[in-house]
């Protein structure tokens, strides 16, 4: 049997379909958007206008908030304007654009977490080191391998989508278009898919949580060799990647570590790294940061005088 398309367009059901829960989500999801979109600007800004890209850690943190405002930005902006529109449409186009561009920039995001712990591994176990291992060949070198990575990844679950036929119902149980939920749809066995498709995320998310918890452990580790000024400077830059991968990680794992099955929940579950994430890594990579905070300290003053 060939592909059937009678489904062109999709209608998204949205977190709430009670129009008061939709005005108060419309003025929340609004505030959310614009602190990403200020936070890690803010962000690029101080590590390009500061010197900071020298700096390793500084170079992925300003790629972080560049992938945290796009990965945003394929999900929020739609999601708001659909509220406000009260109507919940997207093109098959569209939908499978937006399936792509979460997962790449999700894992990309993933990826570049990864980057980070292998980064501060380097900075706190090999301190004498660091710039001949860290230097900007390697760095370009990885951050290519990051987006290398993502487009991989997302590449497999958009053809994985594609091949299959959707002629019956059009509604997703969702306010974006992401794998399960489309799924559900196909009138097709999706079986098959769906274990590639779970092996496939699985191994990105909790292939990444394990990764990054193992880093930081060894880390933890070998602070015991540290001076005690040292062991709080490690601490607490550890401290606030730990607090971002369990945020992060906790319900990616929830999400994409199953066969073909959708809960109510996951809606709720996927604002967590959709939305939550990206507002919250500016705060904890940079208040957390007196380095970060003192250049944006002299940029302020610079403008300010």
């Amino acid at each position: 049997m060939g592909k059937v398309h009678n489904v062109t367009t999709f209608v998204f059901l949205g977190l709430s379909q009670n129009p008061k829960v939709e005005d108060i989500f419309i003025v929340v999801f609004s505030f959310f958007y614009t602190a990403i979109l200020l936070g890690n600007l803010l962000i690029m800004l101080t590590v390009r206008m500061g010197n900071l890209l020298k700096s390793p850690m500084y170079f992925f943190l300003n790629y972080l908030s560049f992938v945290d405002i796009c990965f945003s930005s394929v999900t929020a902006p739609k999601m708001i304007f659909d509220q406000l529109a009260k109507s919940k449409t997207i093109s098959y186009v569209g939908c499978m654009l937006q399936l792509f561009g979460v997962h790449f920039f999700g894992s990309t995001e993933i990826f570049i977490l990864i980057i980070m712990a292998y980064d501060r591994y380097v900075a706190i176990c090999k301190p004498l080191h660091y710039m001949t291992i860290m230097d900007q060949d390697r760095c370009n070198k990885m951050m290519l391998g990051t987006w290398v990575g993502g487009f991989l990844h997302s590449v497999i679950q958009m053809a994985l989508v594609l091949q299959l036929p959707f002629c019956g119902s059009n509604v997703i149980d969702h306010y974006f278009c992401d794998v399960h939920p489309v799924l559900k749809l196909a009138c097709s066995d999706t079986y098959v898919v769906g274990v590639v498709e779970t092996a496939n995320s699985g191994t990105v998310s909790l292939g990444g949580f394990v990764i990054l918890m193992i880093s930081y452990t060894v880390i933890l580790l070998s602070l015991r060799k540290q001076s005690a000024e040292g062991r709080r400077k490690a601490l607490s830059t550890c401290g606030s990647h730990i607090a971002v991968v369990i945020i992060f990680f906790g319900p990616c794992i929830f999400m994409y570590m199953r066969p073909d099955t959708t809960f109510a929940e996951d809606k709720m579950v996927a604002v967590f790294y959709t939305i939550i994430t990206p507002m919250l890594n500016p705060m904890i990579y940079t208040l957390r940061n007196a380095e970060v905070k003192n250049a944006m300290k002299k940029l302020w003053c610079r403008k300010v005088s």
